[in-house]
């Protein structure tokens, strides 16, 4: 790789690290290139970057961030990033679902708002709720007051019809 190659790869870098979410890196070693595949597709479908790269050009391209010195322990063996740029979640549970099951994947951390979390802090990022789940959750909180306003005028009317029933029963007695 010459330095004009490097340069930009830098660059690159450090506009996926400007612009995301959160971002994973893992340690890939051990993996054939049909697990390598099967993990890019889950991340593409996802949609979340995944590229492997030098852990100098990252030391370079990170170095003005507020998590440089944070993150440096990690940059050491082969490394991949994972950046998501929508969902915080997605890139810890699509690492963290793939690595049950290829256990070769390693977590290295995570960048999330300026902090760098160990392995137990991306197994935990996991767990949380996505984006489109909270957005779910949402939407249900904000419909709840029509539904119960809807069946809080229509109570009155089944009440009504229910003592009209139980006259109705009690005069054919």
């Amino acid at each position: 790789m010459n330095k004009a190659q490097k340069t930009q790869e830098i660059t690159e870098i450090k506009e996926r690290f400007d612009r995301m979410a959160s971002a994973v890196m893992t340690d890939f070693r051990g993996l054939n290139v049909e697990d390598m595949t099967i993990l890019r597709d889950e991340f593409r479908k996802a949609g979340i970057d995944y590229k492997v790269v030098k852990n100098k050009l990252v030391q370079i391209a990170v170095k003005d961030e507020s998590f440089h010195d944070a993150v440096q322990p990690y940059l050491i063996n082969p490394t991949a990033v994972a950046w998501s740029y929508d969902d915080p979640a997605s890139p810890a549970k699509v690492v963290i679902d793939f690595a049950k099951k290829h256990s070769a994947l390693k977590v290295k951390c995570a960048v999330l708002d300026g902090k760098v979390l160990d392995e137990q802090g991306v197994v935990s990022l996991s767990k949380m709720p996505g984006k489109n789940e909270l957005l779910g959750t949402l939407l249900a909180t904000f419909m709840e007051p029509g539904t119960g306003f809807v069946r809080l005028l229509s109570a009155g009317a089944t009440t009504f019809v229910y003592l009209l029933d139980a006259r109705r029963r009690q005069l054919e007695e």
